[in-house]
């Protein structure tokens, strides 16, 4: 398996351009995706310095509907002109806001209809084999990350907090599994929880943003013992 940083809000030396965004390239023996598109077009021009052919991907999958994820989608969808999109179902429905720095949107205000063809929608979970398995978590053990506190949708009915119903989760791999969070919005752990429950196995790499956010003026987000307890529940 083969793993590749296209996107993040840092790059180390080189002709590499960062951005607040993700975007990773997976290439397997089955299959090559993108897991999430970055804030922009980015990702593009770093692949192409790093010899990664975007237009050769089997797939997108896209975790949830924030600009630093799903920004890059157009321009993908432009420059790669067969691959589908997995997505929530519930993703391109709604719009979604943050109030950190100022209350704005964070969601795509493109109008994608003419690509709605090469968009997959993802419900509860969709198994492509015994190894890639798409889902949302539905496991509501342990606590959602403090910082989600700050974000907002609007499904047609105004604006409520978001409860992420447009955040779904990658697993793959045959016996340890490796599993995409995201921006683990639901819950890093909640998010591992329904993996092993709907897969039965274990995880063995885990990649993606956690959304554990230092506290700022106004709000206070995990503290160092709330972070402590779940790296020590990561290591069980």
């Amino acid at each position: 398996m083969k793993i590749a940083v296209l996107s993040d809000n840092r790059a180390e030396g080189g002709s590499l351009e960062p951005e607040h965004g993700l975007s990773l390239y997976l290439e397997t023996a089955q299959f090559s995706c993108l897991l999430d598109v970055g804030a922009s077009d980015r990702f593009i021009r770093n692949a192409e310095k790093m010899n990664i052919d975007i237009r050769a991907v089997d797939f997108v999958f896209i975790s949830h509907g924030h600009m630093d994820h799903i920004g890059g989608l157009p321009a993908f969808l432009e420059f790669n002109q067969t691959a589908p999109v997995y997505l929530s179902e519930n993703l391109l429905s709604q719009i979604y806001y943050s109030e950190r720095n100022g209350f704005h949107r964070i969601s795509l205000d493109v109008d994608l209809t003419p690509y709605e063809d090469r968009f997959v929608n993802v419900g509860p979970g969709i198994v492509f084999s015994h190894e890639l398995t798409l889902s949302m978590a539905s496991s509501r053990q342990y606590p959602r990350p403090k910082a989600n506190q700050a974000l907002y949708k609007d499904a047609g009915e105004g604006i409520v907090p978001d409860d992420f119903n447009h955040e779904i989760i990658f697993a793959f791999g045959s016996e340890q599994l490796f599993v995409y969070s995201g921006c683990a919005h639901r819950g890093l752990l909640n998010i591992l929880d329904s993996v092993r429950l709907s897969t039965g196995k274990k995880v063995g790499t885990l990649m993606g943003g956690f959304h554990l956010l230092d506290s700022e003026k106004g709000r206070l987000y995990e503290s160092p013992d709330e972070i402590d307890s779940i790296a020590l529940a990561l290591k069980t």
